[in-house]
């Protein structure tokens, strides 16, 4: 199969315009399925040889989540081989995605996030900003991609709302707390010069060579408050998010809208959240009910 597959990277290259991490990987993952099919050719391929070369995986203690994009992997190499006529069917359209275990998020507590959100305390624009970034994430439970990419244009302080382009560009508005439009206020009057912009289109945060935060920025900015405050867990801008819903949860916030707040599609996605919360429950019974 060395000519199909070569193939079919070529055509992620020049026509999906894929990166050159997803051709590897993908090279990757078709080498190791030839080896596990033998001799076979590629119009041989059938169901059961990709079950085999699962369960193969499975015996190498592969995670889920590698099985899964194996298998997608070899969806898209045998569609692509069907499109081409080279084969009259795709022997991997059938075969089931293993469903992915469902991790807990990791989170923060009340006073653990009253710390971090307040260790930016130096009275410079930098920490002012960052002090907004960090009020902002936990306020409305944004992605840090939605943060990083908020205008002017997307911000009314008077009413407190923000729009957010979430993922697949679809829009949702959500409320801004007042403290986290307090220090948004103060970051922006003491923006510097070179950075105030009369543009709706201008972004709301800046880095220090006046062009738009990134992503990453954002996570270096916090593990530098988490080292500051000495916590002693891992934390991302997701922490925060996962925070904002868990404590929405606990506090009375039906899953609904959470789930609108968050912009998930599919509520079952927003129900990760009441494990935890139930979980936390759970815990409390346990350590103070007196027949528990």
């Amino acid at each position: 199969m060395d000519k199909e597959i070569r193939s079919f990277l070529d055509f992620l290259q020049t026509e999906k315009h894929a990166s050159e991490h997803t051709i590897k990987n993908y090279s990757v993952d078709l080498r190791e399925f030839v080896r596990s099919a033998g001799t076979k050719k590629a119009s041989e391929i059938r169901y059961l040889d990709i079950r085999s070369f699962l369960a193969y995986l499975k015996t190498k203690n592969y995670t889920k989540s590698s099985i899964s994009r194996k298998l997608a992997c070899l969806r898209s190499f045998f569609k692509y081989l069907t499109r081409e006529k080279v084969i009259d069917a795709n022997p991997a359209s059938d075969v089931a995605t293993p469903k992915r275990e469902r991790r807990l998020p990791r989170l923060l507590n009340s006073e653990e996030v009253c710390h971090l959100l307040e260790a930016p305390s130096k009275n410079t624009w930098e920490e002012k900003r960052d002090r907004a970034i960090l009020e902002m994430l936990y306020s409305s439970g944004l992605r840090v991609s939605e943060l990083v990419g908020l205008n002017n244009e997307d911000i009314d302080m008077f009413s407190g709302l923000v729009r957010v382009r979430g993922k697949g560009k679809k829009e949702r508005i959500v409320p801004v707390g007042k403290v986290a439009l307090k220090t948004l206020k103060d970051y922006m009057r003491h923006k510097p010069p070179r950075d105030q912009g009369h543009s709706l289109r201008v972004p709301i945060y800046f880095n220090r060579f006046g062009g738009r935060i990134t992503d990453r920025s954002v996570r270096r900015m916090i593990i530098k408050y988490v080292r500051r405050i000495a916590l002693n867990k891992g934390v991302s801008p997701h922490t925060l998010r996962h925070s904002f819903a868990t404590h929405m949860l606990d506090r009375g916030a039906d899953l609904r809208s959470v789930q609108e707040l968050l912009g998930h599609e599919n509520l079952s996605t927003t129900q990760i959240y009441t494990h935890v919360t139930t979980r936390r429950l759970k815990e409390a019974y346990d350590a103070s009910h007196p027949r528990a």
